[in-house]
């Protein structure tokens, strides 16, 4: 039956239906109940982040066991609202929020720990008490004051080239990692050792940094006196994650950043330092790619982008439809206040995420942006030199001179903020979800149609072509 009904969804979104046919398919497809088997799920940012990763996480967590992040540091950040109150994350998991979860960081990620404990106690004033729920890699490399300060100096020196880094010192904490002279969060327990480690990678910045101070003894006293707190929450959590999964938990990544900033795949220079991409998991958790399940990729219903580098569908911030989505959709970055630079949806570029990650679903957010639009325009290719581009171009000069070609749909008017079923949506934005998921080929499971917390539609696991494969290779053991 699952096998029949998977080949039935890989049907309908490769082919254009209308809203009548595929709300039908929807209800024939769906297995109308949520799954709580075993495995490691991922949410990943599939454009140039900032696309509402976290209010996914946070909906998911409810029924899983452990969420952890594995990539990247407080250069996140992930909005959460509840009740009309807003919470904010840079380095936990938006699951903390899900009482009855344990949070990891895993070894991939980079923390400065002062902002690290910030969170923590801001989150238990605002009545969220993580005691006993957070796990720290012992190989988790930190960032420290003095990388944030490199960081500043090297985005001042690259003057009108800067790369647009949030200042937060994560790229030269990798820097330190890949020169293999960084700092684990584990070498806090043995802090004679971690004192040596310090003023060696101390006096070396100030070396190639010259003008830079650092107040050697000051940072030391400072790490002494939160050794103990942060020792109470390191582990080995490559053996924990690995045992939990064993022992039949469910677990949930959420993923930092996006593909297009990764360190490899992305628009670079005009990138983040780590991987967040589905390599990342592995790497950065250290599992195996056999206990992945579903991977979810989460896009906006348009596109946005902090920072510097291309954007080949970006609209003016400041007139017109890009005021309407900059505006309505709030795009100001969460950990830089800085103002999001947006465009139309980018069907190229989300191809080229699609193949890079796998996913099994996608989650499309603030469709409730797009409302009010006389008509909305996706980008549906890249022409280059009177050519159509099949691939994403590496090079930043091919990026500058393509051309984009629109496809137009009509918009819709009405609220869609309190639609809690694919039938609920008007005809015109049903459409353009529609035509989304046939463009790439992965279906659509969770829509967007607010900023609160259940301002969403799930359309079932009959839309995550992981929870059918893994019914139809159950039901072929057997």
């Amino acid at each position: 039956m699952k096998c029949t009904q998977l080949s039935a969804l890989q049907q309908t979104i490769g082919t254009s239906t209308s809203p009548t046919t595929a709300t039908y398919q929807n209800d024939a497809i769906s297995t109308g109940s949520s799954s709580t088997k075993p495995g490691i799920d991922v949410v990943l940012g599939s454009q140039w982040g900032d696309e509402g990763k976290g209010k996914l996480v946070d909906m998911l967590s409810q029924t899983y066991d452990v969420c952890a992040r594995v990539a990247g540091g407080s250069n996140a950040g992930h909005t959460i609202v509840v009740d009309g109150k807003k919470y904010k994350f840079h380095l936990l998991p938006s699951g903390i929020l899900n009482e009855k979860a344990m949070c990891v960081i895993g070894n991939g990620v980079v923390i400065h720990l002062p902002s690290f404990l910030n969170e923590i106690d801001g989150l238990k004033q605002s009545g969220i008490d993580s005691e006993g729920r957070i796990l720290l890699s012992d190989r988790a490399h930190i960032v420290f004051d003095f990388h944030q300060q490199v960081d500043g100096v090297q985005e001042n020196k690259l003057g009108r080239n800067k790369i647009g880094t949030t200042k937060k010192g994560i790229g030269p904490a990798y820097a330190s990692k890949i020169s293999r002279n960084g700092i684990r969060i584990g070498d806090l327990k043995n802090f004679d050792f971690f004192e040596m480690r310090f003023r060696e990678l101390a006096e070396a910045t100030m070396n190639s940094y010259p003008g830079l101070e650092i107040d050697i003894d000051g940072q030391l006293a400072y790490y002494k006196s939160i050794a103990e707190r942060v020792g109470a929450m390191t582990t080995d959590t490559i053996e924990y994650t690995n045992d939990a999964y064993d022992s039949g938990k469910r677990i949930l990544i959420e993923g930092a950043n996006a593909t297009m900033l990764d360190i490899d795949f992305g628009t670079y220079p005009y990138v983040t330092s780590s991987n967040p991409s589905i390599g990342s998991v592995l790497t950065g958790l250290g599992v195996s790619p056999r206990k992945i399940s579903g991977i979810y990729g989460t896009t906006k219903a348009y596109c946005t982008r902090v920072g510097e580098g291309p954007f080949p569908t970006e609209l003016d911030r400041d007139a017109g439809i890009g005021e309407h989505l900059g505006v309505v959709g709030a795009e100001w970055g969460t950990t830089t206040g800085r103002a999001r630079r947006v465009g139309w949806l980018d069907i190229p570029q989300m191809r080229y995420s699609t193949l890079i990650n796998g996913f099994t679903a996608l989650n499309v957010t603030k469709l409730d942006v797009l409302t009010g639009l006389a008509e909305v325009k996706i980008g549906r290719a890249y022409k280059h030199n009177g050519k159509i581009l099949n691939t994403m171009p590496s090079c930043l000069k091919t990026m500058s001179e393509i051309e984009v070609i629109y496809e137009t749909l009509p918009g819709w008017t009405e609220d869609i903020s309190q639609a809690r079923n694919f039938d609920d949506l008007p005809v015109n934005a049903q459409r353009y979800v529609l035509r989304v998921q046939e463009l790439l080929g992965v279906p659509v499971r969770w829509i967007g149609c607010g900023a609160n917390r259940l301002d969403m539609i799930d359309r079932g696991e009959g839309w995550d072509m992981s929870k059918l494969e893994a019914e139809g290779d159950s039901s072929a053991s057997e």
